[in-house]
């Protein structure tokens, strides 16, 4: 039987550190690293000692055929390595490069939990039966919900490329003059 954890973002910010298991997985592509990729990876720090996380190669993020170009594999490294540095969690974290969706999630019996959010729950529930399949325990899937922009629509990376929002979320209005277009915060 899996246990699944839900948090929600509201919530979960009250709450202390849990820290329940030896090591956690989290992965993603972390483009335009904003407060939903920091939420997810600050869950995976409080409820793991220690955190395998999987940052999406070159390769594999031009594979998953987004909507808009995506930093080089080295810049994304450098955003994610000076926010777990100025988080105080850097000597906790492993990167590895991710070049499929499932990473060391799969074959690493280390790992106990996996930190997703929603929208990428169900791929944690298809590790989980694949794991089984190769003889490991399955993972217990550790579910947040989406953060979202003050518009209450989820804040994501899309969203900051097109210019609606920051990356805390913060909506950005676009006001032309005649030098060219100057995007202006509203709050």
């Amino acid at each position: 039987m899996i246990s699944l954890k839900r948090i929600d973002t509201a919530s979960q910010q009250s709450r202390g550190p849990k820290k329940s298991f030896r090591v956690v997985g989290v992965g993603g592509t972390f483009d335009e690293l904003h407060k939903g990729h920091k939420f997810l990876l600050k869950a995976a720090f409080d409820y793991g000692e220690r955190v395998i996380i999987g940052l999406t190669t070159d390769e594999f993020a031009k594979s998953l055929r987004k909507n808009h170009e995506i930093a080089p594999y080295g810049v994304r490294l450098r955003r994610i390595l000076r926010f777990l540095k100025d988080l105080g969690v850097l000597k906790r974290a492993k990167i590895v490069p991710l070049n499929d969706p499932y990473g060391p999630a799969l074959r690493n019996p280390e790992i106990e939990a996996i930190v997703v959010s929603r929208e990428t729950e169900s791929r944690a529930r298809e590790i989980n039966t694949l794991r089984v399949r190769r003889g490991l325990k399955p993972l217990e899937i550790i579910a947040i919900d989406m953060v979202l922009a003050e518009d209450n629509i989820p804040i994501s990376t899309t969203r900051i490329k097109r210019g609606e929002i920051d990356h805390e979320g913060r909506l950005v209005k676009k006001e032309r003059f005649k030098e060219g277009e100057k995007l202006i915060i509203t709050r």
